[in-house]
């Protein structure tokens, strides 16, 4: 009795675990305008008990709304749950309301998602880059492949120009509040 209570001891707590967690489509939040009913796997684990992750600090944030919007319909939802350390450059809503008119409609839609991805990929780097070391890095590269340039001027740190205007700790890095949206260099 004493074997099969050992063997099967480890299968009752991880049956107990995996029932007792929420895997499923709950939103993350009730931000306005966003429709997190589409987050599965990964993303859309809701976990109240953890420190919020880059998606949960976006999703949780009413001027991220447009960004939260153009992660999941580039599918990138779960890359910002992973465990990372990712450094993200988050573009408020303001940034996105600066492109060109009917830009980002078109770049929401489906046929356009590898041109979006691109895009929002060009907003993350591998890595913590915190608000205080980042004013000391010349450039850092993107999931992309491709580098940004920082630069500092009167205490104020700029990315490829995007002035940083707050920085929030995730659970899997750092995101980093900007005011414009990043453009990837054009291929050629």
């Amino acid at each position: 009795m004493k074997t099969m209570l050992k063997l099967f001891l480890p299968l009752i707590v991880i049956a107990m675990i995996i029932t007792s967690c929420k895997t499923d489509s709950q939103p993350v939040s009730e931000n306005v305008g966003v429709n997190t009913s589409k987050l599965k796997g990964q993303s859309g684990v809701v976990d109240e008990e953890s420190e919020r992750n880059i998606l949960q600090i976006a999703i949780n944030s009413a001027d991220h709304s447009t960004l939260v919007a153009g992660v999941i319909a580039a599918g990138l939802q779960d890359v910002l749950t992973n465990a990372g350390p990712l450094t993200v450059f988050a573009p408020n809503n303001s940034a996105f309301d600066k492109l060109p008119e009917g830009t980002l409609d078109n770049l929401l839609k489906p046929e356009n998602k590898e041109i979006l991805k691109n895009i929002i990929t060009f907003h993350a780097a591998p890595g913590s880059y915190t608000g205080d070391n980042i004013k000391y890095v010349m450039g850092i590269g993107q999931a992309t492949g491709d580098k940004v340039k920082v630069t500092t001027k009167d205490g104020v740190t700029y990315v490829n120009g995007a002035k940083i205007l707050g920085t929030v700790k995730a659970s899997n890095g750092y995101v980093h509040v900007i005011d414009q949206v990043l453009l990837p260099p054009e291929e050629g």
